[in-house]
Parts: C-alpha cells; sequence; structure tokens
C-alpha cells in the first residue's frame, strides 16, 4: 500500500510527492470597488517608477515658458517692422519736402511772376514809344522763356491726376494768345497806330484776370502739397514709441517673474533684449525729435517766410504794371488806378506782404535788413508814384512818363522805375536768403533720421533673439 503523498514510479517503486498548495485567500477589496495599488507590480504602466509624475510637473512650467518667449520674440519682431515702417514714412515725407513740393512751390511762385514781370516790361517798353531799348526786349523775352521752361517742368514733375495738371494746361495755351497779342500791339505801336495801345491793355487785361489767377491758383496748390509734407515729416512715430514702451514692460515682468521663481537676479538673454529695445528706443525718439525740430524751423526760418517775399515780390510786380499801364491808357480808364491803390495796400499796408515779412524775419538779421530797404524803397516808389500821377492828372504826359521810367538809355535814377528795382533787388536778396535758409534746415531735418530705419530693425532683431535665447536657457534647466 502506498500512503499518502506516495505514487509508483516507472519501475513500480515508490516516489514521493509534493503536498498540495494551500487555497489562495483573496485580499479585501479597496475602497470603491478597485484593487489595491500593492496588487500593481513596479512599472506596471509601462513606465520607470517615478518618471512619469515629474514629467508631468514639469510640462506645464515649461510651456508657459516657451509661450513667454515666443510672445516675447513676436512683440520685438513687430515693433521692429512698425519703426521702420513709420521712420521710413516720415523720411520719405522730409525727402518729398527738400526735393519735390519746395521746389514745386517756388516754381509756381516764379511762373507768377515771370509773368507779371513779362507784363509789366511789354509796358515799358510801350512808354519808350517806339525807342523800345534792348534790355527792355530782352528782359520781356526771357521772363517769356522762363514760364515756358517752368510750366514745363512742372508738367513734368507732376502726376497726370495732379490738381495742378488743370491750371499747367491753361497756362500752357494761354501764353501764346497773350504773346500774339503783345506782338500785334508792338507791331501797331511802331507804325503809329494808337490801336497798339488798346491791344496791349487787352492783353494784359487777359494776363491779369486770367493767367495770373490760374498761376496763383497753381502756386496755392503747390504750397498746400508742401504743407501736408511738411506734417507729415514732422508727425513723432507715436505707435512704434508706445509699442516699444510694451515690450521693454514686457521684459522687465518677465525677468522679475523668473526672479521670483529661481531667485536669479539677472538672464542674460533678457537683459540684452531690454537693453537693444531701450536703445532702438532712445534713439528713435531722439532722432525723429531732432528732424522735427529741424523741419519746423526750415519752415518758420525759411519756406513760411519764402513764400511772403514771394507774394511781395509779385504784388510790387503788379504794382508796377499798373503804374505803366495807367500812362497807356492816357487817361481813357480809372481801372489802373483802382488796382495801384488796392495792390499797393496789399504790399505796403498794415498787415500787408511787407508788414508781415518784416514779423518774420524778426530773428534774422540779414533777412530783416533786406525787408527793411524794401519798405524804405516802396516809401521813396510810393512818394515819386504821388509826383508823376499829378503830372499825368494835369496833362503833363511827356513829364509823368519821364518821371515813371526816365529817358530811355540814360539811366535816371529818380524815377519810381528806379525805386522799384531798388525795392525789387531787396526783396530778391531777401528771398535768396531764405532759401538758404530752408536749404540747410531742411538738408539737417533729413539727415538726422539716416539710418534710424536699418539700426531700428537690426536692434529689434536683436532683442528678440535675446529673449528667446533667455527663455531657451531657464527651459534648459527643466531637461
Amino acid at each position: 500500500m502506498t500512503t499518502p503523498g506516495q505514487g509508483y514510479g516507472q519501475g513500480g517503486g515508490a516516489v514521493a510527492m509534493a503536498p498540495p498548495s494551500p487555497p489562495a485567500v483573496a485580499r479585501p477589496a479597496a475602497r470603491g470597488g478597485t484593487p489595491s495599488s500593492d496588487s500593481r507590480g513596479p512599472g506596471s504602466d509601462g513606465r520607470a517608477p517615478g518618471r512619469g509624475g515629474r514629467g508631468r510637473l514639469a510640462a506645464s512650467p515649461l510651456r508657459r515658458l516657451w509661450t513667454m518667449g515666443t510672445v516675447l520674440a513676436l512683440l520685438a519682431v513687430v515693433f521692429g517692422v512698425l519703426t521702420v515702417t513709420q521712420v521710413v514714412q516720415s523720411a520719405d515725407a522730409a525727402t518729398s519736402v527738400v526735393e519735390h513740393s519746395q521746389p514745386l512751390s517756388d516754381d509756381a511762385a516764379q511762373i507768377f511772376h515771370s509773368l507779371a514781370d513779362a507784363d509789366t516790361t511789354a509796358a515799358t517798353g510801350f512808354l519808350q514809344a517806339g525807342d523800345e531799348t534792348s534790355a527792355v526786349q530782352k528782359q520781356y523775352n526771357d521772363d517769356i522763356a522762363m514760364a515756358s521752361t517752368l510750366l514745363a517742368k512742372a508738367a513734368g514733375s507732376t502726376a497726370s491726376d495732379d490738381p495742378g495738371q488743370a491750371q499747367i494746361r491753361q497756362l500752357n495755351s494761354q501764353l501764346p494768345v497773350y504773346t500774339g497779342l503783345v506782338e500785334t500791339a508792338r507791331a501797331d505801336d511802331r507804325q503809329g497806330l494808337p490801336l497798339g495801345g488798346a491791344y496791349l491793355r487787352f492783353a494784359s487785361s487777359q494776363l491779369q484776370n486770367a493767367m495770373l489767377k490760374e498761376a496763383k491758383q497753381l502756386y496755392a496748390t503747390e504750397t498746400d502739397r508742401l504743407h501736408h509734407d511738411y506734417a507729415d515729416a514732422q508727425a513723432l512715430p507715436w505707435a512704434s514709441i508706445g509699442l516699444g514702451l510694451v515690450l521693454l514692460a514686457a521684459l522687465v515682468w518677465a525677468q522679475v517673474r523668473l526672479f521670483r521663481g529661481t531667485n536669479r537676479v539677472f538672464n542674460v538673454g533678457l537683459l540684452a533684449a531690454s537693453a537693444f529695445t531701450a536703445v532702438a528706443l532712445i534713439w528713435l525718439g531722439t532722432a525723429q525729435s531732432l528732424a522735427a525740430s529741424d523741419l519746423r524751423d526750415s519752415n518758420t526760418r525759411g519756406a513760411a517766410p519764402l513764400q511772403i517775399l514771394n507774394e511781395a515780390q509779385i504784388t510790387a510786380l503788379q504794382c508796377r504794371g499798373a503804374e505803366n499801364l495807367n500812362l497807356v491808357a492816357r487817361g481813357s480808364t480809372t481801372d489802373y488806378q483802382t488796382l495801384w491803390a488796392q495792390v499797393s495796400k496789399e504790399l505796403a499796408g498794415q498787415g500787408g506782404y511787407l508788414d508781415q515779412a518784416a514779423r518774420m524775419t524778426g530773428g534774422d538779421a540779414a533777412a530783416q535788413q533786406q525787408v527793411r530797404a524794401a519798405v524804405a524803397a516802396f516809401s521813396t516808389w510810393d512818394q515819386r508814384h504821388e509826383v508823376a500821377g499829378t503830372a499825368n492828372n494835369d496833362g503833363d504826359y511827356a513829364t509823368a512818363v519821364k518821371d515813371t521810367i526816365g529817358v530811355p538809355g540814360a539811366g535816371s535814377t529818380n524815377t519810381t522805375d528806379a525805386a522799384f528795382t531798388s525795392l525789387n533787388s531787396s526783396l530778391a536778396a531777401a528771398i535768396s536768403h531764405e532759401q538758404a535758409n530752408f536749404a540747410s534746415l531742411a538738408a539737417d531735418g533729413r539727415n538726422a533720421t539716416a539710418l534710424l530705419a536699418e539700426g531700428a530693425g537690426v536692434l529689434a532683431a536683436l532683442a528678440a533673439a535675446g529673449a528667446l535665447l533667455g527663455i531657451n536657457r531657464r527651459a534648459a534647466e527643466y531637461r
């Protein structure tokens, strides 16, 4: 017999058997019906012990760091793009002031001046009664040639849809008509025909009532363009400055936040980004302020007085034309006496162009000297005009003409023409001085922002790179 736990081997011998294992006792389930954590072996979730928890803890701060770096870099890039755009726009406007709008405004004034002077010179030649000097002929021809040249230049310098093109087309079409009438008047005068005076007065009426109005409108159009360009050139880039301050504040905030989390005082990347941003802001604000100041000075000490002096010179020519044409009319009309009274008041009356020029050049000794000389010359002119007018009203036409233009070729110095020439020379000297002031100050204003666009762009790019570098060094500590 075999005892429990024995069996028979192959050869019939007894073989010992292992006693059966006791039945497993189930552990109580954990609260909630899930097995106790003790029932799971190490690594049963496929990750090394402790590693998953640390990764989850690190993931959120790391994301926040990269978000912070991305936002800072984008702010720096946008700041750079906006700064470059605004600086370029301001520089283009300053260039337009120097190279386009102010020269066009000056050319428009010269067109007005040339036409008015041609009318005055034609009347002077007519008063010489067949003895027109070569100097008067040359002056008239030069005036017409100058007006034609400047009209062609203005037409080529403006777009086809420019408001000034309408006046340019009108003047180009009217100029040959005017010169034709003047030549007819001259031809009749050389033959002793009284019709010559009527033709000359009609030609002058066409110029005064049509051509000079178109020329004045052209001048006003180009002057308005100059004022618009000045406003654009002097405007400070507030949007760029504001965004730059936001970027700088964000960089400071980021450094404070990192300091509180790590107790590290400096982050080299963010500190460099802050420095680049601060330099860009200081450069931007300083350069644009200097440019605006110089351009403002070029206007108040150059372009603005220049416009008033141009108006004074043109008005003086209108005075001279009215004076000469009144003699040509030989008492047939009082229109020219009325015109003289009107334009002489505009020139030298209270608040007139000479008065305005004296106030606007008060801080410029050289210009003030020329303006005072012009005022004195007009006073002399006005006195001589009264003498010549009295002779004409008394029927002494020959004396009136002599007091006005002198004896042809004699170079008289006590005539209204000599006083006008003195006034015109003083105004021309003041105009030349103001043109030099404008050119110098406007060039300084344009040069104040040289390389600013390129420099601001590079500094903004370095600030973006610094922000990313600073955040990357901090993020590396989580890896």
